[in-house]
Order: structure tokens, then C-alpha cells, then sequence
């Protein structure tokens, strides 16, 4: 992972941070190896990333039903 993305970090838990646009976003992904199958965990500004405990976030399943208007 890390010769491919070099910016990327592996932290616990299977997840994988990748820092997006020079640093000012960050998205973390967990990542099953053996299925070769990522999954999208959080997504965030740098400071909102800051007040997140990346092992344990988990995704938002409130965002698949917004309506918008």
C-alpha cells in the first residue's frame, strides 16, 4: 500500500489514512486485504480529522438517507 500511496498511513484496525489536497482533507478508509475490498469510513477537513480516534469512527449511516432539498 505504502509504495503505491506514499501519503497514505496504516493505523490499527485495518484502516488506512490518505491525506488529500496537500493535507487539507483527510479520508479514511478500512481496508480488507483479503478481498482485496476497501470501504469508505470518514471523510474531513484536517481539523475536523484531529477530534476523531481513526481505530474506532465509524461511517455515518444517517448520510444515506439525506434528502436534501
Amino acid at each position: 500500500m505504502k509504495v503505491v500511496y506514499g501519503n497514505a498511513s496504516i493505523v490499527a484496525n485495518n484502516r488506512v489514512i490518505f491525506n488529500i489536497k496537500g493535507n487539507d482533507f483527510r479520508l479514511v478508509v478500512s481496508v480488507n486485504f483479503h478481498q482485496q475490498a476497501a470501504y469508505v469510513i470518514w471523510f474531513g477537513t484536517h481539523k475536523q480529522y484531529d477530534k476523531i480516534d481513526t481505530a474506532t469512527v465509524e461511517f455515518d449511516t444517517s448520510i444515506l438517507n439525506y434528502k436534501g432539498k
